[in-house]
């Protein structure tokens, strides 16, 4: 098979577009001719920082296509399934072996490219809010970096939940795509102090929840936050070091909750949550917006 390889962590011109042996599947795994791979935050993070576990390391958490071969063990996939799937490598490559548990059907009115982003995207997006934000209708959340992946698909869950959302971005551009996708308001942190305007658009009160999948902006999101709000830090975009004083937090009796999904994806609940949100795309109650698209060489 081809993949995109590399054999050290670098800038994205380390990878390699090579030929490479056929994943091999165990008996609980399936086989998937891949058709489409979603760019996740964290395949960038690895390929940047952190030095591969071989040479010719495969990258790559999420893709979506066609089960070609099944293990002894699986009885409830097929060859033929349309199918996404989630793992910790593995994905930037025309063949994946993944385990059976680590994947979902996709129904027949769903876009294989699109399936392709909703388990890490959407799959996350859910947990904080609702797993962990305990986000209920009529509260205010405000969303960090809401025109990435999990922005976008957190956006759109907690307005599913009548929440108020206040989006957090930079950009005409994106702004205008963020309030077609349900934003309330959208702060553009690049000309606007975030701060001042989410407490002017909450009446000084602050808001009820923060998803910040950036890590940078911790501080903001604290400070943004009413008393006895709640955080859920998911991420560190930026890639710098997490700190914050935690005075003022204390102080107010915020909360502070971190995500981190490696762990939560075979969980029942969390694969139900997915399975629901695909048939959410599938009945146009969810968007998955494309930016670009490429082959994979």
């Amino acid at each position: 098979m081809k993949a995109a390889v590399y054999d050290h962590n670098g800038p994205p011109e380390v990878f390699r577009y090579t030929d490479a042996p056929d994943p091999e599947i165990g008996p609980g795994d399936v086989l998937i001719r891949v058709e489409a791979i979603s760019v996740e935050g964290g395949d960038l993070i690895n390929r940047r920082s952190s030095p591969p576990e071989h040479p010719a390391y495969v990258v790559g958490y999420a893709a979506a296509g066609t089960v070609v071969a099944i293990g002894g063990d699986v009885t409830d996939r097929k060859v033929g399934d349309r199918i996404t799937s989630w793992g910790l490598s593995g994905s930037h490559a025309q063949l994946r072996a993944i385990p059976a548990h680590q994947t979902w059907l996709v129904p027949s009115a769903v876009d294989v490219a699109e399936a392709a982003a909703i388990p890490i995207g959407f799959g996350t997006a859910h947990h904080c809010l609702f797993a962990r934000g305990r986000l209920s209708s009529g509260s205010t959340v405000l969303v960090q970096g809401a025109a990435g992946g999990v922005g976008i698909a957190a956006l759109q869950l907690a307005r599913q939940a009548a929440a108020t959302v206040i989006a957090v971005a930079s950009g005409e551009d994106r702004a205008k795509r963020l309030i077609d996708l349900g934003a309330s308001n959208v702060i553009d942190h690049n000309i606007e102090a975030v701060v001042d305007v989410a407490r002017d658009l909450t009446h000084g009160r602050g808001v009820d929840l923060v998803i910040d999948p950036v890590g940078s902006t911790l501080a903001t999101s604290l400070a943004v936050l009413c008393d006895e709000g709640t955080l859920v830090s998911v991420g560190n975009a930026g890639g710098t070091p997490l700190t914050v004083d935690l005075w003022q937090a204390l102080q107010r009796n915020q909360s502070i909750l971190g995500v981190f999904m490696g762990t939560m994806f075979s969980r029942p609940a969390v694969r139900r949550t997915v399975d629901t949100m695909l048939a959410d795309l599938s009945q146009g109650r969810l968007t998955v917006p494309i930016d670009s698209k490429f082959p994979l060489a």
